[in-house]
């Protein structure tokens, strides 16, 4: 990659424009990639999250992760009407410790590892009049690639009359009286509010680091590892943490005032449930006993009905879903006296559907505690045709991160009278930096820059003339590739072509070094393009392998018309047109 002062400048300004386009998009844009080509790490132990000593690689229970992996999501593709996202499920923040009592002596009995999942939601989603329950696992995926689940935690109230013997709680249980996740397992969640199923990692509730990683009104102390809702006044709408398996958006907890006036202000959403404790209309379950559902569960409920345990110190009111009653059930009315549905969605507009949208929205207490439902209701408003899957068709890679992460070189900067280069880069990663002063001899000014994280650096020794530089990868430390599409390549693309005569299928990504006719005059090898098209589709520079040629990424549409296009590579003056450069096959 070749890249001067003012072609660093040029990169800025293309990813910017990046941004501004990924909008159209969310689907696609809405994925949270700025951890994705670090490694995931963990705390193991109070005394390790104390001291600051996090680890990439751990053991315990069904969560072994012998070599270090890539944290959240790899890989974004789509198709006509599914997206696809590859990933270690594992989150960029720091995970853990865990802890299986509220004193945190007994340690939780796993520890997470990579799931490789890839997980699809459909483009196109569908609301239909009948609603699907929700199902135990991922229910979703939130924007980091973990695993979302709902409200239950797979255990149900075992009646004495199934048992014939003192009520317990059982794995199965009688399904009448489920177990509040949240509730119940809450003490063994870490400060990300997420714990695992053996091995796989999951939010049942609002995923709080994952708020802050993405701003919404979440503060961080560093030193103690700790989330808190923000004190300060809410200032914008949540961003998508989410996408159900049913393809609708799942929302932070604050939307517009008015579902429909994006002029009306910003405030935190009213959950549809209230407690069953004898205000607003409901049962007291605390005088009555459970013996009784309420009518959202009712209408739910396909198995004959047995009473649950009295409310008590053990049972204690809000310990199981059923204990909760849909305000929709009692006279109040949805859009006036509570903002969500039955199945915690609303119709409303948002940053990303300016015409409106469909959606969930995670619910909290005015202190950000999770609240009843936590992010879908029992049922899904659309019908859930996405869920884990694998790629069976043509898709176009949108994004890759991971071992695959492009490089992207900051504008240099001078430190006395050095240069100082910093780069984007892959955790493990090893760089080689070259430099020239006639764009013909690039000698090695840096053979092994080990990456630090996610970012690169290498400072000269010595003061230089006025000289070009490019960096590129030359190794990469072993990992746990499970899950990974490693064959992708670094820049985005999953071949790589040249033009003129190249080619490559539609429903790819590709990577094409392309050769500059010589007339006009070939610019200076520091200048990058300004946009670079394939018959008309835009692509994204990746540098100047040489003074004669450009670089270039196209993700290439699975409905792209076949045949011989046309490239234009646009510079800041020139334009040079390869007349059916590069054919689509």
């Amino acid at each position: 990659m070749n890249l001067s002062l003012s072609a660093t400048r040029w990169l800025a300004a293309a990813l910017f424009c990046s941004a501004g386009r990924a909008a159209a998009d969310p689907q696609l844009s809405s994925w949270y990639t700025a951890g994705s080509s670090q490694y995931a790490r963990i705390y193991e132990s109070l005394a390790a999250e104390t001291a600051g000593t996090a680890v990439a690689t751990w053991s315990r229970g069904s969560g072994t992760q012998s070599a270090p992996t890539y944290a959240g999501v790899s890989q974004v593709a789509f198709s006509a009407n599914w997206v696809y996202i590859r990933s270690s499920g594992l989150a960029s923040h720091l995970m853990g410790p865990w802890y299986g009592n509220a004193a945190k002596t007994a340690n939780f009995p796993n520890f997470p590892s990579n799931t490789a999942k890839i997980y699809r939601i459909p483009r196109h989603p569908v609301i239909p009049a009948t609603k699907t329950l929700t199902g135990l696992g991922p229910i979703g995926c939130m924007v980091n690639g973990v695993s979302m689940f709902d409200s239950r935690d797979s255990f149900s109230y075992v009646s004495a009359s199934s048992m014939d013997a003192t009520p317990v709680n059982g794995l199965t249980g009688d399904g009448v009286w489920n177990r509040d996740g949240y509730h119940n397992e809450g003490i063994t969640f870490d400060p990300a509010l997420a714990h695992q199923a053996g091995n796989h990692y999951h939010y049942h509730a609002q995923p709080i680091a994952l708020r802050w990683q993405l701003g919404d009104h979440v503060d961080y102390q560093a030193a103690t590892n700790r989330y808190t809702e923000s004190a300060a006044l809410v200032a914008r709408h949540s961003p998508i943490l989410a996408w159900a398996a049913d393809g609708l958006p799942v929302y932070g907890p604050y939307g517009y005032a008015k579902a429909l006036d994006p002029t009306s202000g910003v405030r935190r959403m009213v959950s549809g449930f209230t407690l069953r404790d004898g205000t607003k209309g409901t049962d007291n379950l605390s005088a009555t006993g459970r013996l009784s559902l309420p009518a959202w569960a009712q209408r739910l409920l396909a198995k004959p009905f047995k009473a649950g345990p009295a409310v008590s110190l053990t049972y204690a009111l809000g310990h199981y879903l059923e204990d909760f009653d849909y305000l929709g059930d009692r006279g109040f009315t949805v859009g006036v006296d509570f903002d969500l549905n039955e199945q915690n969605a609303r119709f409303s507009v948002t940053p990303e559907f300016p015409a409106g949208t469909w959606a969930y929205f995670v619910t909290i207490k005015v202190d950000g505690t999770p609240m009843f439902p936590y992010t879908t209701g029992r049922q899904y408003f659309g019908s859930p045709s996405g869920g884990s899957t694998s790629i069976s068709e043509a898709v176009t890679v949108y994004f890759n991160g991971g071992p695959n992460a492009a490089l992207q070189l900051q504008p240099p900067t001078r430190e006395g009278d050095r240069v100082a280069l910093t780069w984007s880069a892959v955790e493990g990663g090893t760089y080689v930096v070259e430099a020239s002063s006639d764009l013909v001899q690039w000698p090695d000014v840096a053979p092994a820059v080990a990456a630090t994280g996610a970012r690169a650096r290498f400072v000269e020794t010595a003061p230089q003339g006025m000289r070009f530089y490019r960096v590129s990868r030359s190794s990469l430390a072993a990992f746990d590739s499970k899950g990974f599409d490693v064959s992708a390549g670094g820049g985005g693309g999953g071949s790589s072509a040249v033009a003129p005569g190249g080619s490559a299928p539609r429903g790819t990504s590709v990577t094409i070094v392309i050769t500059l006719p010589g007339s006009p005059p070939v610019p200076p090898a520091d200048l990058v393009p300004t946009s670079i098209s394939l018959g008309g589709l835009s692509g994204t520079a990746l540098g100047r392998p040489s003074a004669g040629t450009v670089q270039a990424t196209f993700a290439l549409p699975a409905d792209l018309v076949l045949g011989a296009k046309s490239i234009a590579v646009v510079f800041t003056g020139p334009t040079y047109t390869l007349p059916n450069a590069f054919t689509i096959n």
